[in-house]
């Protein structure tokens, strides 16, 4: 059932909360929008306030660790946050990377950005050095807190190579958990680095709001989100973008007022904004973080059960494992709700999932570029495998290759009109590429990329990528960066890659290669060919099926026909 509890809070952006069923809500929910709303200020601190005592953030690792942060515990951190960055020179427009993982300090420090109006560049810890060369280029990172030595091994790299280059050297460089010597000292190679506990530790603990410290129109957030024809892009997302996600955790994930919400994402990826900060406090539920290296179903169902979680949401291939456990063993009485994106639900996983825990699975679509777009809502029967039906705010329509709407169960690409009136949390375009954000989104139009066909019901049906992007684990992997990788190796003369369906993971990425000259397939060269991958960029896009031919099918414009190599055509 609906949480219907009273929100102080979040009635002061949302005129209604309760409705009678989805067209209703369809229709009637809206939201307003303060000129100079400043999630931090206007939210953390907010109910820093209101209630002091209450848990925010509730932390655990695979370790034994424990930690649990109030409002007012989180207001003060992320103040004292805003003074260190402030004295390191990080002010206002400042671009800052984040390489934090699950660890706790990720939020007060993503909430002292927000402070002083810095632009929040989160990334995934699997970065290698090429890759954040390539980001701090494209948006001039000033500064790059990290989360251990490993991650700070690869930026000292990276500086290195800028320096070399001649290029922009890192402003300001942290990390936010001691890698000391026993004796009290950092080793050598980090005596550069500043640990950023230490530091501020010594600030005040309440960061006054500057008179300009933000309107709704400024940068918030960078997000790197890969593409098919070329390296990652930009995703820019102004300081309205939090309101955008009260629909993504009060009507899809239905967090719970004094509830405890887990989203399984790492803080690098933009589903952490979905699902670990923003709507799920804006609607008055703790947020629950695990905080683990590797995925041991049981173990996430153990801590799950202990923490006694209220809502859940993560991918299919997370239930695809838990389904195989013996869910008899574990108590959900306490789950008010389960959610699921990232990629179509088997059906299978749905029914199992349905009859070990008696709870319904209910999907939603999005991109890193927008909110929750098409749901499963509460007054709405799921359809496993179906994306649902559109969110408030969003004017849906499927359309064909000539530009006109889909009929029933025909096949289209899913389009947003903003002609009449744009989102709230759409992104503001690609960050610095005003070309490739007008060829996504032109003439009142921003084209997903993503096809999908609608039944009678007006529920929406995945069907796949238009441009080819790999959904594998949840990832999103851009062949373009697999393949520009496999090209850096002297064995490979051309390469494509696609994705290949896989029961545990959804897709697979599977490398199609032309050796040059003086090679020979062979299973030792398979080998070499994906730890060069896993080296040269994040691990999890080394393809794991690897196909030698002679030659690659192509257009007669010379581009490959990745369809072909799939077998569609």
């Amino acid at each position: 059932m609906l949480n219907t509890m009273k929100n102080s809070l979040l009635e002061r952006f949302v005129q209604r909360m309760d409705f009678d069923s989805y067209e209703d809500l369809y229709a009637n929910f809206s939201v307003t929008i303060p000129p100079t709303f400043n999630f931090a200020y206007d939210v953390v601190d907010e109910l820093a306030k209101e209630k002091p005592d209450e848990p925010a953030l509730v932390w655990c690792d695979e370790n034994g660790g424990e930690a649990s942060l109030t409002y007012a515990e989180i207001s003060a951190l992320s103040s004292q946050a805003a003074h260190t960055f402030t004295k390191a020179g990080i002010h206002k427009g400042s671009p800052v990377m984040l390489i934090l993982k699950r660890r706790f300090e990720y939020w007060p420090i993503l909430l002292g950005l927000h402070k002083i109006g810095a632009i929040a560049i989160p990334a995934t810890h699997l970065l290698t050095a090429k890759d954040i060369v390539y980001r701090c280029k494209a948006a001039d990172i000033e500064g790059i807190v990290c989360v251990d030595e490993d991650v700070m091994l690869h930026v000292d790299e990276a500086e290195a190579r800028l320096k070399a280059e001649g290029g922009n050297t890192l402003h300001y460089k942290a990390f936010s958990r001691s890698v000391h010597r026993t004796d009290g000292t950092l080793p050598r190679s980090k005596e550069h680095w500043v640990d950023f506990k230490a530091a501020s530790q010594r600030e005040p603990l309440e960061f006054k709001r500057p008179p300009n410290a933000s309107t709704i129109d400024d940068i918030m957030l960078l997000y790197f989100t890969s593409g098919t024809t070329g390296m990652p892009k930009m995703v820019q997302h102004n300081f309205a973008y939090p309101l955008g996600h009260i629909v993504t955790a009060k009507y899809w994930q239905q967090v719970q007022e004094g509830g405890l919400h887990l989203t399984v994402a790492d803080t690098g990826w933009a589903k952490a904004a979905w699902g670990k900060i923003y709507g799920q406090w804006l609607c008055g539920s703790a947020v629950f973080v695990y905080d683990y290296d590797k995925f041991v179903p049981c173990e996430m169902l153990e801590v799950i059960t202990k923490h006694k979680v209220t809502t859940f949401c993560a991918p299919p291939t997370i239930y695809r494992f838990f389904i195989k456990e013996d869910l008899s063993k574990y108590n959900f009485s306490f789950m008010k709700n389960c959610s699921v994106a990232g990629e179509p639900l088997n059906p299978e996983i749905y029914e199992q999932w349905l009859k070990g825990t008696g709870l319904k699975l209910r999907e939603c679509y999005g991109q890193t570029e927008l909110t929750v777009t098409l749901c499963t809502y509460p007054w709405m029967k799921p359809k496993p495998g179906s994306m649902g039906k559109p969110a408030p705010g969003y004017d849906i329509d499927l359309i064909r290759d000539d530009g006109c709407s889909c009929a029933m169960g025909e096949e289209g690409q899913i389009i947003v009109r903003t002609d009449k009136r744009r989102p709230i949390g759409m992104f503001e375009g690609y960050y610095r590429d005003a070309e490739l954000t007008a060829n996504v989104w032109h003439n009142g139009i921003y084209y997903t990329g993503d096809m999908a066909w609608r039944d009678e019901d007006g529920y929406y049906w995945f069907v796949g990528r238009a441009d080819d992007v790999i959904k594998s684990s949840g990832y999103r992997i851009g062949p373009f960066e697999v393949e520009s990788a496999l090209m850096e190796h002297r064995a490979v003369l051309e390469c494509a890659i696609t994705g290949v369906p896989d029961p545990d993971r959804g897709a697979v990425v599977k490398a199609t290669i032309v050796l040059s000259k003086g090679y020979a397939p062979s299973d030792a060269l398979k080998l070499e060919l994906q730890n060069h991958v896993k080296k040269t960029t994040a691990p999890y896009k080394y393809p794991r099926i690897i196909e030698f031919v002679e030659e690659l099918p192509k257009t007669i414009s010379g581009k490959i026909r990745r369809v072909q190599i799939r077998g569609e055509g």
